[in-house]
């Protein structure tokens, strides 16, 4: 088992209180951008911690233990009915009315103007598949082009719980016999050392881990 950051940015934690998502939290996801990072390397069995800036200090909003991991595109269309910008499979082709013209479009950006068009052996999303379903906030990814979904039914409550900034020198993140502490300046973090997802040592993970255990 490991443990990781991901980061929320703070227009992103301030949406989520805007919509009153408290959680608890369900999924986190990954995409190709690093304003929502890649989760490639998060496993099933693993615990993700989202984190944040709020006003220069250093925040931690959730703790997920990860039960399972799949595309993005599967979990969204399962859970919330939509894909909202997921990397699309190389299988599928999306039907879209757009002022009433219906268009098919696939994860390569082709788009066909036909049924009968479509490659054979590609699985067309109809209109009547796509129906949003009830869900909350951090349900939807906020960045386009997730690619992983890593999900959960033990998540905590969501809500910013300060990091001591004592324990912030000495924490560790990075891959195993390479770890480092986060970059920071003048006494505080930079956002550009958190635009990646890290993995932490066990004696990171344990200063977390208690800040949860005392909720308990």
């Amino acid at each position: 088992m490991e443990h990781y950051i991901v980061y929320w940015p703070q227009d992103i934690v301030n949406n989520l209180k805007k919509a009153g998502d408290k959680g608890p939290i369900k999924v986190v996801y990954g995409s190709i951008h690093s304003r929502m990072p890649s989760i490639a390397s998060v496993k099933e069995g693993d615990i993700v911690y989202p984190v944040t800036l709020i006003k220069k200090q250093f925040y931690v909003m959730a703790r997920l233990p990860v039960e399972h991991k799949e595309a993005a595109f599967d979990y969204l269309m399962r859970e919330l009915g939509e894909e909202h910008g997921a990397l699309l499979p190389d299988n599928i082709a999306m039907e879209h009315n757009v002022n009433g013209r219906i268009t098919y479009w696939t994860g390569e950006c082709k788009s066909y103007n036909s049924r009968s068009a479509v490659p054979e052996g590609m699985r067309i999303v109809t209109l009547d598949e796509q129906k949003e379903k009830p869900h909350q906030e951090h349900q939807v990814p906020f960045n386009c082009c997730s690619k992983f979904a890593v999900w959960g039914t033990k998540g905590s409550s969501i809500c910013p719980r300060l990091i001591p900034d004592e324990r912030i020198p000495t924490m560790m993140f990075g891959p195993k016999g390479k770890e480092r502490p986060l970059t920071m300046k003048n006494g505080l973090i930079l956002t550009s050392s958190l635009t990646a997802t890290r993995r932490m040592t066990e004696e990171t993970a344990e200063i977390f881990e208690k800040i949860f255990a005392a909720e308990k």
